[in-house]
């Protein structure tokens, strides 16, 4: 798609400092936009199953025109948490409960979903500015377990960031939340270790980015009072529950098989759930494009494509969210869509069940 096409994800922020500024109705403009129309806009809209790699080659994807957005959302979103500092307090009621949610969604739509993207990058000063962003939800710790935890473990019982089939995302919340920042701890501890170096020690990740966190929080309480620190708190456990919801839909029942040596198959488009819905491509840079994400995962965001092969999610993320919070309703839709896939042949959807000449001409 046109890189102008992604600049769709700044009506996140922009609804939200509208917000802050009219107050009243208007602070729970976000909400209502992300979890109002944008359902209901992705249920009648079309899903394009096109990939831009048919006709553009993947360097032309990587280029600076795609990075503008990324870093124009990242600056709105610092922006409205300075806001937000500055001003929640003056808020009451109904209105501050709007200006809550809504920096809750900026902190998980943007910030840590923009450090997922930069944090897949290369570059000392994309992975920094990554961590960055992903603090600002307290989330420093995701960098680490997502990239050398969730990619290798993905669409296995060792993954807590992989929901099993009939789990209640409540549950999964808890599971995925504690999971995930102790298995960041073990991968750094078992870093060091494998270095012989001091495994409590400022060369631990964890260490600096978790100091680092309680530090801020303690500035926070500081400057601007208990109050303020525990309505950014709240705001950014709102953002974290809405990356581990999101992280619910991605693999849900889904796994790899064990091969003949004991280990599971590699990771393949099989293995994460897929969405083409549009606005929510456009307003996650492409995260819902999941599958190849995970087969790929260095793969540039405006070229990630679709799979026949890939399971496809009944709607796009944001309204998925809302059925997630439904779990009979969830697990009955999705349940269904695993006893279809499994009835093929009689055999769980994985690597082994992908036509491999099929596959070839998507790579």
């Amino acid at each position: 798609m046109n890189s102008m096409l992604y600049f769709t994800v700044l009506i996140i922020p922009i609804a939200t400092l509208i917000g802050f500024i009219q107050g009243g109705v208007m602070a729970w403009a976000s909400p209502f936009l992300i979890f109002g129309l944008l359902p209901f806009a992705e249920w009648v809209l079309p899903e394009p199953q096109t990939n831009s790699t048919s006709h553009l080659p993947i360097a032309d994807l990587k280029g600076w025109q795609y990075d503008v957005p990324i870093y124009a959302a990242s600056a709105l979103h610092l922006i409205t948490l300075g806001v937000f500092f500055r001003t929640i307090t003056s808020f009451e009621g109904w209105t501050q409960a709007g200006l809550l949610v809504s920096m809750g969604i900026s902190c998980g739509a943007l910030a840590i979903n923009i450090g997922h993207e930069l944090g897949h990058r290369k570059g000392d000063w994309e992975q920094g500015f990554a961590k960055i962003l992903l603090s600002t939800s307290l989330y420093a710790h995701f960098f680490i377990e997502h990239n050398r935890g969730h990619h290798v473990r993905a669409a296995t019982h060792d993954d807590p960031a992989t929901a099993r089939r009939g789990e209640w995302v409540f549950s999964f919340w808890l599971r995925s939340g504690i999971g995930g920042w102790i298995n960041a701890w073990k991968l750094e501890s078992t870093r060091l270790s494998r270095r012989k170096q001091k495994v409590w020690s400022f060369k631990n990740e964890m260490v600096r980015w978790q100091l680092g966190q309680l530090v801020a929080l303690m500035l926070i309480g500081l400057v601007g009072g208990i109050e303020v620190l525990t309505f950014f708190v709240v705001a950014a456990v709102g953002g974290a529950l809405l990356l581990e919801t999101v992280n619910y839909l991605e693999h849900y029942g889904l796994r790899r098989e064990m091969n003949d040596k004991g280990r599971h198959e590699p990771v393949t488009p099989a293995h994460s759930w897929n969405s083409n819905a549009i606005l929510g491509r456009l307003l996650l840079f492409e995260l819902s494009r999941h599958s190849d994400h995970h087969a790929n995962p260095r793969r540039a965001y405006a070229a990630l494509r679709h799979f026949d092969e890939s399971p496809q999610l009944p709607t796009g993320y944001p309204g998925m969210i809302l059925i997630a919070l439904v779990p009979p309703l969830f697990c009955g839709l999705m349940d269904s869509r695993l006893n279809a896939m499994n009835s093929v042949n009689d055999t769980p959807l994985t690597a082994s069940s992908i036509d491999p000449m099929k596959a070839a001409t998507h790579a």
